[in-house]
């Protein structure tokens, strides 16, 4: 499967999970990972597999194709955006798979999901990843 950053996703036992860094020192953690600790300035930060289950923080719904550089397709679809909580780790900026507010509730236990983000010039599907809401876990 093709991401649009191969760098941002790590493959667990349970699946897929956003690859973040884990401060030594402090154990801050921080998403996407970095050299350094932006809590301590540590230089011990160790990759780290973040939680694939969490809580919606906020949210809104992206009602117009954003403007360059973003790389999706030129149909555009409304989509939610927002803030997962991953417990004891970190708030992350997602793309959310729901794009109905009404069916979306600040505090609703959502998880982890690769979906489909746009087709790349040689036809491939590229995925992205996106927290969707704990109702829609399939099978």
């Amino acid at each position: 499967m093709r991401l649009v950053d191969d760098a941002l996703v790590t493959d667990t036992p349970d699946g897929p999970a956003l690859l973040g860094s884990r401060c030594s020192a402090c154990a801050a953690c921080t998403f996407p990972r970095q050299a350094g600790c932006p809590r301590c300035t540590g230089a011990s930060m160790m990759d780290t597999p973040l939680a694939r289950h969490g809580s919606l923080w906020t949210f809104t719904i992206q009602g117009f194709r954003p403007k360059d550089p973003y790389t999706g397709p030129e149909e555009f679809e409304p989509f939610g955006v927002g803030y997962v909580e991953l417990p004891g780790q970190l708030l992350v900026a997602t793309r959310l798979t729901e794009p109905d507010p009404e069916a979306l509730e600040i505090g609703m236990p959502m998880h982890l999901e690769l979906v489909p983000f746009r087709t790349a010039d040689d036809g491939e599907p590229v995925h992205t990843f996106a927290f969707a809401p704990d109702r829609e876990v399939r099978a």
